[in-house]
């Protein structure tokens, strides 16, 4: 019963966690508990843990994960700005990087781990994840995560697993970031590729070195994994690594190790080192990791310069190098089957430099070690297996000089570590292939290959106390000086030099110290500080001061006391401005605030807070719904709400910036929400009890939102980025100020910018179909356009099952997807609606005198020339932006054609001016009329045919347009050349003049350009049906 009421409490706790928390304090109520269960809340946060859980109720495989994907769901996008004002950030952290104070524990151990787990599973991850796992990977390395692991008792092969668990999880870590980032800058300090890997190596070799000291060989297994998964990774690469961004094991770890193994200082401890290290060699699993590490190792060596340098201080770092061979791969024999079959093929097979053949000789010889003898078996089987590869017709005759010195070298240096005329060097010279393969040298036809089989003929003769001198050997060219080098170079062996004789820097081994910042805040104050969540008014302090003034007594009258003080706070009427207004953390609390209702009743309009609250939900209001845009379904459940209240905000408060931020805020909800958000901003634009500059605010929402989701040019958002999302590359400064769109211009005429661009793109595009072939492109992305298949979402019988439950992909909603279901046809139908709304209303009211008539066309309405041409800049700027869509050539095109034509040539109102009647009987031009149309109208009408034309004829040449729409096509050609007759013959429409007039001839020239284009292409194919 007890287990049961205990489970009951856990899930209780994770459905709290999920639902809206009211307020800080009862978040940190709801942290506390699972913290205090394992000994790891922080001291200062002991206060708030007033509902515990009962003890050995939970379990960290079971619930600590499950917690951790709510609080990477729900609580951190939420609450980590608050908790940061309200410096309680750490006991968030603490659920996934213990701090100091626990980090021994083992109940921080594990917790560690499965953070581990889960945030590599979180998709996407955001950024506060990822500067959590930029700690966690700083203060949990894997050598601690090993421990953690293997700490206490348990099953060795279910630890065993856990381990692979952890090691796949820890090697997963630069990946993830990396997609998360997109090839974005920003990586979070230590969780780049090459940075992360070399640290993780240096924590490997500690962990190696602590575990040689306890001799454990039970840990094996568990090291050998570890690295076969780094040479999966790409952290053992053959060659050394000629970028920050690549990593390499012993790059980073050899100077450690050099330091342990230096031959000048054994100890036990190196001892032991030295015998774990090859110990774990001989444990790898596979022989291509092992080909692999042996490769890097190989290739990380210190050479020398020049390679046949027969200086003492050569010959002892050629010494030292073969001795960390020795300590690290250890004394390999024929015995040891697979490690000696790679080691010799690796050591015969690559090219290397002949400073090598020189350490693999001493290396091979045994004798590299302090004290140790020249084992005669093992040198006497490499010295077989050299001379077989040296011997090969293929190497002589096909190798390159380079790869013919190193095998010579090697074969001779080899040779050199033999008592002269022992067995070993009598049988070489009797040996066939070495016979036969002189024989071959000396046939060769490069000099220089012919040399080298002299050379070699000549040193052997010489051990085994015979006389051959083929001479010449101080002439110059064809490589006798490099025979004379290897011949003082064989006067003396590397492993007999004395390693003082180069001076080997006493490298310190550096192990970065896992440190939290909350130790550090430790060792400076001996009691933590405790969180604060009330606010202070600095003012002066009398205290500040210790010295008086001498000053005369003052006449004013005495200052109030503190229980005055108190009573003056407690009147309602005096406290105006103490108040503060808590910053929202869900979207239905900034609904709350900017429609003025909440736990507390509907506010009246004597708020004396009214101003702040709707200041704080502005300052705000962007940066919260572009942060929840990858975050379940919060904006849609709540975009209509917030669409209603920022649409009826008012500027009634002269607040600064009030126009940007709401604007903003309006563009974030169309761009994050554009399913939800532009169908009700729609519908209230359509109202009659909005404002010019209210109907403003919809339709630049619309447009720019569009823009946004078709990836064009927008003006700059308020909000930092940083504080919404991913650090982003971003140009130098002259560069990036070029291409991005500034807010400089009003916001009223940022439409009007983004049309006469489209529009001047269309006039100045010229079509070259072989460059651009559009109809082949539109084409092949209809046919290679995969179609939406049903798939079945697992979900488990238990929603608080310890399984992982995948975090489900974010998915980025693109404007083709939704330009024509939810942004233009729309638009386009309650327009239609509302004029023929309108045109009824007139009717009505055409036989009532003076202002009881009703005028579609009056100030402020829709049908307001400037509102009309707003709304039509409106319809072109979407239609541009959905050019791509599958419904734009049969739906979108002719729809919004039809809108151009009807508001450019046909009056809005009846009470529009009858001038223009007179146009059509104004054919000798004897008055000079004025156009009924005003200019600005006429003027985007003309644009937004033009946008269409010139997109229809980019798609697939207006073949569309032409045979399925020629009554429509010929009309607006119809209708563009009237007007620009009418410019030619001087007549000037109504609010014309100057700029306006020119963009006016412009466009309609466009048009006529556009429509002459599209019916001389289909002119025999159009059949005209007037």
């Amino acid at each position: 019963m007890a287990s049961q009421d205990s489970r009951a409490q856990i899930h209780q706790l994770l459905e709290d966690l999920r639902t809206p928390i009211p307020n800080v304090p009862t978040l940190l109520t709801l942290l506390s508990a699972p913290l205090s269960a394992l000994n790891l809340l922080p001291p200062q946060f002991i206060p708030y843990n007033t509902r515990p859980l009962p003890p050995h109720t939970l379990s960290i495989p079971k619930h600590i994960p499950q917690i951790q994907r709510v609080l990477l769901s729900h609580i951190a996008p939420t609450w980590d700005s608050v908790l940061a004002e309200n410096h309680a950030s750490s006991l968030l952290t603490q659920y996934f990087v213990p701090e100091a104070f626990a980090n021994p524990s083992i109940a921080a151990g594990e917790v560690a781990r499965a953070a581990y787990a889960t945030l590599v599973s979180e998709a996407p991850m955001g950024r506060w994840a990822m500067g959590v796992l930029g700690r966690l990977a700083g203060e949990y390395p894997v050598d601690r995560m090993f421990r953690a692991v293997f700490a206490g008792g348990g099953d060795g092969v279910v630890r065993g697993r856990g381990w692979e668990d952890c090691v796949r999880d820890l090697c997963m870590v630069p990946a993830k970031v990396a997609n998360a980032l997109g090839g974005g800058e920003g990586v979070v300090g230590g969780l780049e590729n090459g940075v992360y890997f070399d640290r993780m190596s240096v924590r490997c070799e500690e962990l190696i070195w602590s575990l040689s000291l306890k001799s454990s060989k039970d840990a094996l297994p568990s090291i050998a994994y570890l690295l076969s998964k780094l040479v999966n990774v790409g952290v053992f690469p053959p060659s050394p690594p000629i970028a920050r961004s690549q990593p390499s094991f012993f790059h980073s770890t050899l100077p450690t190790i050099r330091s342990r193994l230096h031959p000048s200082s054994p100890s036990p401890s190196s001892s032991r080192y030295a015998v774990y290290w090859h110990s774990v060699i001989l444990a790898i699993p596979s022989s291509l990791t092992l080909q692999s590490i042996l490769t890097s190792l190989f290739a990380s060596l210190s050479t020398v310069e020049p390679p046949t340098d027969a200086e003492p201080a050569r010959r002892a770092r050629v010494r030292g190098e073969a001795a960390l061979l020795k300590g690290v791969v250890g004394d390999v024999s024929p015995d040891e089957g697979e490690l000696w079959e790679v080691a010799v093929s690796l050591v015969l097979s690559r090219s290397w430099d002949e400073s090598y053949a020189r350490i693999f000789a001493c290396w091979f010889s045994g004798a590299a070690g302090e004290g140790s003898q020249v084992n005669l078996k093992v040198l006497q089987a490499f010295l077989e297996s050299v001379l077989d590869t040296w011997s090969t017709p293929e190497h002589i005759k096909h190798s390159l000089i380079s790869r013919h010195r190193y095998t010579t070298s090697l074969l001779l240096l080899t040779a050199s570590y033999f008592p002269p005329s022992s067995p070993p060097i009598l049988s070489l010279a009797s040996s066939p292939n070495f016979i036969n393969g002189i024989g071959i040298y000396i046939a060769h036809l490069d000099a220089s290959v012919r040399l080298c089989g002299m050379l070699a003929a000549e040193v052997v003769a010489h051990m085994c106390g015979r006389k051959l001198d083929f001479g010449a050997w101080d002439e110059e060219g064809s490589g006798r000086a490099w025979a004379r080098e290897v011949r003082v170079l064989l006067k003396a062996r590397d492993a007999d030099a004395l390693v003082g004789g180069e001076e080997v820097e006493d490298v310190e081994v550096e192990v970065e110290e896992v440190i939290t910042p909350a130790a550090t805040k430790a060792a400076a104050a001996a009691e933590p500080p405790r969180a604060t969540f009330i606010p202070t008014l600095n003012g002066y302090d009398s205290d500040d001061s210790l010295t008086g003034y001498l000053s005369p007594p003052s006449s004013r009258s005495a200052s109030p006391t503190p229980s005055e003080l108190a009573e003056i706070e407690k009147d309602p009427t005096l406290n105006v401005g103490l108040h503060k207004v808590p910053r929202p953390v869900y979207l239905a609390q900034l609904g709350e605030l900017l429609r003025g209702t909440g736990t507390q009743g509907k506010r009246g309009m004597d708020d004396p807070h009214e101003a702040e609250r709707i200041e704080v939900a502005l300052g705000c209001a962007e940066e919260l719904i572009r942060k929840k845009r990858g975050y379940g379904t919060e904006l849609d459940e709540n975009a209509v709400n917030l669409v209603y209240a920022l649409m009826g905000l008012q500027d009634n408060f002269e607040l600064p910036e009030f126009s940007e931020k709401r604007q903003g805020a309006l563009n974030a909800l169309v761009s994050g929400s554009p399913r939800k958000a532009t169908p009700a901003l729609i519908e209230e634009f359509f109202k009659n009890q909005y404002s010019t500059d209210q109907r403003f605010v919809a339709l630049n929402a619309i447009a720019i939102g569009a823009r946004e989701l078709a990836s064009l040019p927008v003006p700059p958002s308020k909000v930092p980025p940083e504080r919404i999302a991913f650090p982003s590359k971003t140009l130098p400064g002259p560069l990036h100020q070029k291409y991005i769109k500034g807010n400089k211009a009003n916001a009223n005429t940022q439409l009007s910018l983004m049309m006469d661009e489209i529009s001047r793109h269309a006039l100045d595009s010229n079509q070259k179909e072989a460059e651009h072939l559009p109809a082949i492109a539109r084409e092949r992305r209809l046919r290679i356009q995969k179609p939406q298949r049903i798939t079945e979402l697992p979900h488990p019988l238990n929603p608080y099952s310890s399984l992982p439950q995948p975090i489900p992909q974010q998915h980025t909603t693109n404007f083709i997807d939704v330009a024509a279901e939810f942004f233009i046809l729309p638009l386009i139908s309650h327009f239609w609606s509302f004029l023929r709304d309108s045109h009824t209303r007139e009717q009505r009211t055409s036989h009532h005198p003076g202002r009881a008539r009703y005028r579609g066309a009056g100030t402020g309405l829709i049908l307001h020339p400037l509102v009309l041409a707003q709304w039509v800049r409106t319809v072109g700027i979407l239609v541009h932006a959905g050019r791509n869509a599958v419904e734009w050539g049969a739906v979108v095109a002719p729809g919004a054609l039809e809108v151009a034509v009807t508001i450019g040539g046909r009056r809005m109102s009846a009470f529009e001016s009858e001038s223009e009647d007179a146009e059509d009987g104004d054919e000798d031009g004897d008055t000079e009329g004025k156009e009924g149309k005003e200019a600005s109208v006429l003027t985007s009408a003309l644009e937004l045919a033009l946008v269409i034309l010139n997109a229809s004829l980019e798609i697939d040449g207006g073949r569309n347009l032409g045979l399925e729409h020629t009554t429509l096509v010929l009309g607006v050609g119809e209708w563009a050349g009237n007007v620009f007759a009418g410019l030619e013959r001087g007549l000037k429409p109504q609010g014309g003049g100057g700029l306006h007039e020119a963009k006016l001839q412009r466009a309609a020239a466009g048009v006529v350009l556009k429509v002459d284009e599209l019916t001389t292409r289909w002119g025999r194919s159009m059949l005209d049906t007037r």
